[in-house]
């Protein structure tokens, strides 16, 4: 299925949602429960955690249906609700404890293995989620939800509540904090600062 149709069809399910149909409700769920599912496990370390944040986000579209305008894809407005509920989770609970600061179970990349036989990929998704983990909170998010989950920029900016400029200054921040921090975890040397100022 095509994203357009999809989301034709998230639509639908949604406005039924607003009139209380639990059936759309329930398909609703089953579509988007597995895509926040593996978006949250990046960033809280015990599965009932991630479970219980996607209840909280699930509950919010089922009693705030009828206040979706449609100013973006029910997909990026979902996300943006679990994406909040996920930062009050965490400020909430014990930041030590809850947070998956090293997050090694990185699926994105668990999809490309190397050559049979040799550790290339492995190594590779430990290195990179390592770089990952030194981010931001604000950049990596915003790192994970382009590259990870494909959101657009502006539907990243929905998402997140901020200007679109600010999305891109925060892909351009977290590339380049990347840039200069991956070439030190893999044992050589850091290269110059870029041009990476202190915000973002």
């Amino acid at each position: 299925m095509n994203p357009e149709t999809e989301d034709t069809q998230d639509t639908a399910w949604l406005h039924a949602t607003a009139r209380g149909e639990r059936a759309a409700f329930a398909r609703l769920y089953r579509r988007h429960q597995p895509r926040l599912m593996r978006f949250l496990w990046r960033f809280v370390s015990r599965p009932e955690l991630a479970e219980e944040i996607v209840n909280d986000t699930m509950w919010l579209v089922w009693t705030r249906a009828h206040a979706f305008r449609g100013d973006a894809k029910v997909r990026t407005w979902i996300t943006g609700i679990a994406y909040r509920c996920m930062l009050r989770a965490l400020r909430d609970g014990p930041p030590q404890a809850e947070v998956n600061a090293s997050s090694l179970d990185d699926f994105s990349f668990d999809a490309l293995p190397g050559p049979p036989g040799r550790d290339t990929a492995l190594e590779t998704r430990d290195w990179l989620s390592h770089g990952l983990a030194a981010l931001p909170h604000e950049q990596r998010v915003t790192l994970e939800l382009a590259y990870y989950l494909g959101e657009t920029c502006e539907d990243i900016a929905a998402i997140m509540a901020c200007p679109v400029g600010t999305v891109k200054a925060r892909l351009f921040h977290a590339r380049v904090r990347l840039r200069n921090t991956l070439p030190a975890l893999g044992g050589e040397p850091a290269g110059p600062a870029g041009g990476e100022s202190k915000h973002g």
